[in-house]
């Protein structure tokens, strides 16, 4: 490959940086801006780790790797460590490097005996804007054992880029998450002041007329009123938190409690592990528990609900449990109701298993594993 001032490198980098520009959507842009990247140099595979503050590394983007490191899912990518990556993890991967050993691909060939096409070194590089960091562009050529410092000062200048958009991706998203969590904020506030106060009036209007009378059905029929008042209100005072739900500042469990006192259910809680979770998983846990625990107000007659969660190495499980009446699964499962079609959805983005458990008479567990 001849200079970094070759004409073409310029050309290179400007496409990358308007791909990169153009793209909203963190994991298209990485794998569109690798397969770029690699269409334009002498480099013929590349692969992006995403590595987390806990250490743990995923591999988010990759293009033209070999048959064997594609098996079982890239098992040979995703599991165990490397060089590149405990570098990374120890601060002391600041700039693009040769490697002269790669741990993954030796273990492909050793433990499946599979050639990888020629391919046996390859070159890493921190993906960084400013002090802060994602992880780490590998990018390889079969039969290159080295690559020259031109090369790798092209692959820091790619990955320079990538880093820039990486966090203007981010702060994209923060600020969509912000404005969204204004308008639910503004929403609860609008409810709270116009409908929910309405609706606290109404009852009281009609415990004051039942009060007045002296007819008994007119008596019935302020009481009937005031019921459904107070019912409304219950179901506005549940939008609400929905809206803002509050108590998550004292953990996901203190807000499900929360959420079951609102409804008038006693939900006692059962924790395994160390909860340290990611903000999107754990928000689709509270939202997936809300609609449980309103179909068990609603449907199961009890107030009895236990909550149990179990925080893994890469998934968290979580059971919602009621003993009440409970019904045939299998109904459900061929005419799912909306809300369990909400409930199985938000797992389903995540990438996660829903399922569900029930009997005439024996309650109801919704069964939910989330990957993280």
């Amino acid at each position: 490959m001849s200079g970094f001032n070759d004409p073409s490198h310029v050309i290179i980098l400007k496409e990358i940086a308007e791909l990169l520009n153009e793209e909203t959507e963190l994991e298209p842009m990485l794998t569109q801006a690798l397969k770029k990247f690699l269409e334009g140099t002498d480099f013929q595979a590349g692969w992006i780790f995403f590595i987390g503050e806990d250490g743990r590394h995923s591999l988010i983007a990759h293009e033209h790797l070999p048959a064997a490191l594609l098996k079982k899912d890239c098992h040979f990518m995703k599991a165990g460590g490397c060089w590149c990556v405990n570098c990374y993890k120890k601060g002391t991967l600041r700039k693009a490097s040769n490697i002269i050993e790669c741990k993954r691909i030796e273990g492909v060939i050793g433990k499946t005996h599979e050639e990888t096409e020629g391919l046996t070194h390859h070159a890493t590089v921190p993906l960084q804007s400013g002090p802060e960091r994602f992880g780490l562009l590998n990018v390889a050529t079969p039969g290159r054992t080295e690559f020259s410092e031109h090369e790798l000062a092209l692959l820091e200048s790619v990955a320079f880029q990538i880093g820039s958009a990486i966090k203007r991706i981010q702060l994209t998203k923060k600020e969509q998450e912000i404005a969204l969590m204004q308008e639910r904020n503004r929403l609860a506030r609008d409810l709270h002041d116009s409908v929910n106060q309405l609706l606290f009036s109404m009852t009281l209007t009609a415990r004051g007329g039942a009060e007045m009378t002296d007819s008994a059905e007119v008596k019935e029929t302020f009481y009937g009123l005031q019921s459904l008042a107070q019912e409304a209100l219950t179901e506005m005072r549940a939008l609400i938190w929905q809206l803002k739900p509050r108590g998550m500042e004292g953990g996901i469990t203190q807000a499900i409690k929360g959420y079951g006192d609102i409804l008038g259910l006693n939900v006692k809680t059962e924790v395994k592990g160390v909860l340290r979770l990611p903000s999107k998983v754990e928000e689709t846990i509270f939202r997936i528990a809300q609609e449980a625990l309103n179909n068990c107000k609603k449907h199961s007659d009890t107030d009895k609900v236990i909550f149990i969660i179990r925080s893994y190495k890469d998934r968290v499980t979580f059971t919602i449990r009621d003993f009440g009446r409970g019904f045939y699964a299998e109904h459900v499962r061929s005419l799912p109701s909306v809300g369990m079609i909400s409930m199985r959805e938000r797992a389903r983005l995540l990438g996660g298993d829903f399922r569900v458990e029930s009997q005439p008479g024996e309650g109801t567990a919704i069964n939910v594993t989330l990957p993280y």
